[in-house]
């Protein structure tokens, strides 16, 4: 095939890609009430959790999200899941929670601001999380496993 002709497939074929391709992240801003639909399945729709299976995201959420330990465990718990015992609000919780795989750091984001503006609504004053933070929570618990992540949750302010 000449050059000339391969060129134009090619600049024919990447302009056709870029058509079909859907507009995705960046573009809008994510949903936190449609990604918490997800979370709703074991913690419920007003976040109260099911008593010795799925802890509420209540107070010990607010709590967690005043400091940044809590903040980092927080984004860490949707990115990596977690594996083991944790106590909130006073009662022992033994399960696992999966890894939100599929949420970009702007979805995590979005769910927890919307978990700490709509749904935990007792506790300390809520800050936003930003997609930065998320990100950074990300890169720092890389090789963390949702075990290291559980064993997380009291030493940085879980109740």
């Amino acid at each position: 095939m000449p050059a000339r002709l391969a060129l134009a497939l090619s600049v024919a074929v990447a302009g056709l890609t870029l058509a079909a391709t859907p507009v995705l992240a960046g573009d809008a801003a994510p949903d936190g009430a449609t990604v918490f639909h997800r979370c709703a399945a074991c913690h419920t729709a007003s976040g109260a959790g099911v008593p010795g299976a799925f802890p509420p995201l209540q107070s010990d959420f607010r709590a967690l999200a005043s400091g940044a330990a809590g903040r980092r465990y927080i984004a860490l718990a949707v990115i990596k899941g977690l594996n083991g015992p944790i106590t909130v609000e006073g009662k022992p919780y033994r399960g696992v929670m999966p890894a939100q795989s599929g949420l970009d750091d702007a979805a995590i984001a979005a769910v927890l601001n919307h978990v700490g503006t709509k749904i935990a609504k007792s506790g300390p004053p809520f800050r936003a999380f930003t997609a930065a933070e998320v990100a950074v929570a990300r890169a720092s618990g890389s090789t963390l496993s949702s075990a290291d992540v559980s064993r997380l949750h009291e030493g940085a302010g879980g109740k």
